[in-house]
């Protein structure tokens, strides 16, 4: 799994009890981007009835009410954890939904008064490892998760996160670990959707995705957040294996069970980019530019069709947005920028220090593609070496990558 799918706050239920799997909320797989920024120039409406932006919830929806009974309750009690913890979920589970990490800093300040406690309740801590990790602070987030399990080694959603961060490190056998730990426990569907991601190699790969499609296809009680989770790692990994014609099964099941998903959204644009299938992507994330990976995701698709006004005013605003990210000291999107350097601001060489830093926190498959093709743009052989020696160490295998490995190879 992509930590930009990524960012992983899995929110899994207690025990699963005979064949029901129980309910696993996907909430924070892959926050593209940071929240909507003010444009570097003020911005005057021509006219009084001009929209400017459309919210992306209404105050009378439920979720937004929820929240507001947890925010007014933990006002009149505000040494409730369990108030608290249920108030943090719902942050993160809106910032997820609506791709604004403003909300992950919300649920940090609801856990304040257990925030900075060495060892804070075990509740508490998985939620500080959780937001953490949306923040890329992974070694914060391990040495959380760490702690916690030590205190109790039967906790399913710390094994979850855990497993799920190694995998963003490109730490296999770690992550398979707490994957097979959930498979054997509490967790046997999570648990296997896991295995799929901690798989590095072909054969692997084809293993735990068979048993996947087995166990997706005979359950009848998972829930919709589950199979969504499901539906998109079981994309991801046939077009590692090559397989295009399943990858678009089950990103189309995926986007049945939830079309406005960032994660998926940007996932199933970056395999249409692939296949030149520009104007689809256009379609899908012309209504998406909230999100900076989604944005970034129609500028290429934009750049692609020659469609020159939209793409200038897009371009423009990654610009702005990058830019307001720097500011803030803001590092955690570096792959996105990477691909900004690269493909839109014609900037192969600070691409590639961007590339080489996020290869740093992250490697997957993206973070190694766009390391590979900023070292082939600028020529820098080491970057290229290591890149490949990684690829050998792991037994990484991704089907998209060997259209640049015979260059690449040539290189070195």
């Amino acid at each position: 799994m992509s930590c930009n799918r990524f960012t992983t706050a899995l929110f899994l239920p207690p025990r699963e009890t005979g064949r029901s799997y129980g309910r696993l909320v996907f909430v924070l797989l892959f926050v593209f981007g940071m929240p909507w920024a003010a444009q570097a120039t003020p911005y005057f409406p021509k006219e009084d009835g001009e929209v400017l932006e459309k919210l992306p919830v209404s105050p009378l929806d439920p979720q937004v009410q929820a929240i507001k009974r947890l925010r007014q309750g933990l006002i009149q009690d505000p040494g409730n954890l369990r108030l608290a913890a249920l108030l943090a979920r719902r942050y993160i589970e809106e910032g997820r939904a609506q791709s604004d990490p403003r909300y992950f800093g919300y649920a940090q300040g609801v856990l304040s008064p257990w925030w900075n406690l060495k060892n804070p309740p075990l509740e508490a801590l998985v939620l500080r490892a959780t937001i953490r990790q949306t923040l890329h602070d992974f070694d914060g987030a391990l040495a959380d998760l760490n702690q916690a399990l030590s205190r109790d080694p039967w906790i399913p959603q710390a094994r979850l996160t855990r497993a799920v961060i190694y995998q963003v490190k490109g730490e296999y056998a770690a992550a398979k670990r707490d994957c097979l730990n959930l498979v054997e426990s509490a967790a046997s569907f999570s648990g296997a959707t896991c295995l799929v991601g901690a798989s590095a190699g072909a054969e692997e790969l084809r293993e735990s995705r068979g048993v996947l499609e087995s166990l997706i296809g005979e359950a009848v009680s998972i829930a919709p957040e589950e199979k969504l989770w499901a539906q998109t790692v079981l994309a991801e990994t046939a077009l590692r294996l090559g397989d295009e014609k399943s990858a678009e099964a089950h990103f189309q099941a995926a986007l049945r069970l939830n079309p406005g998903d960032p994660y998926l959204l940007g996932s199933y644009a970056d395999f249409l980019l692939d296949q030149g299938r520009d104007g689809e992507v256009v379609k899908y994330l012309k209504d998406q530019t909230r999100a900076d990976g989604l944005l970034l995701r129609l500028a290429l698709a934009e750049k692609a069709l020659n469609l020159s006004g939209d793409f200038s005013l897009h371009r423009q605003w990654l610009s702005d947005r990058f830019a307001a990210a720097r500011q803030r000291g803001d590092s955690v999107h570096r792959r996105e920028e990477a691909r900004y350097r690269l493909h839109l601001s014609g900037e192969p060489q600070e691409a590639l220090r961007l590339a080489k830093e996020n290869w740093d926190v992250q490697r997957e498959s993206a973070d190694l593609r766009i390391l590979v093709e900023t070292a082939l743009r600028a020529g820098d052989t080491p970057s290229l070496t290591a890149a490949v020696e990684w690829m050998r160490k792991t037994g990484f295998k991704d089907k998209r990558l060997e259209t640049l490995l015979p260059p690449l190879e040539a290189r070195l």
